[in-house]
């Protein structure tokens, strides 16, 4: 059996509860049962702990993702800037001012092929990723026709 209730709401409230109502296509009596069952169930604090506690999780998995790429950057840059130190020789002194004028160009030109890269949205791990993927059906179509010749 039910009981009859009258409650009054504010305006926006009211407004909110119609269209819900209506999007839904339920009465709006059943949306207000349902949300004060929903408030007044003792579980009812549990069921946000729970649905914080996956959000957590979720933020937590974004964060050990971002480290671990950063992580690599900065052992793929350590990697790079320790072989070009080892590889590279050291210049004459009558060089070294049109060298100096040359790495100004070429640090101009890289700065500027790194902002039209970073403009157009491409990244590095998604090149990797073709390439790797472009390499691995490469083998495969090899590894095929080794085994079709071998038929």
């Amino acid at each position: 059996m039910r009981t009859k209730h009258t409650f009054r709401l504010p305006p926006d409230l009211m407004t909110k509860l119609s269209d819900y109502a209506a999007r839904k296509g339920v009465s709006q009596s059943m949306i207000v049962e349902a949300a004060l069952a929903s408030h007044l169930s003792p579980d009812g604090a549990d069921r946000l702990e729970a649905a914080l506690a996956r959000r957590l999780d979720r933020i937590g998995r974004h964060l050990e993702r971002l480290e671990r790429h950063v992580d690599i950057s900065n052992e793929a840059l350590a990697v790079f800037v320790r072989f070009w130190l080892t590889s590279t020789p050291p210049l004459p002194e009558n060089s070294a001012a049109a060298a100096q004028i040359k790495g100004r160009e070429r640090y101009e030109g890289f700065v500027e092929a790194l902002g039209r890269r970073l403009a157009r949205g491409k990244k590095l791990a998604d090149e990797i990723i073709q390439d790797v993927a472009a390499k691995q059906s490469e083998q495969d179509g090899t590894q095929n026709g080794d085994d079709r010749q071998r038929l």
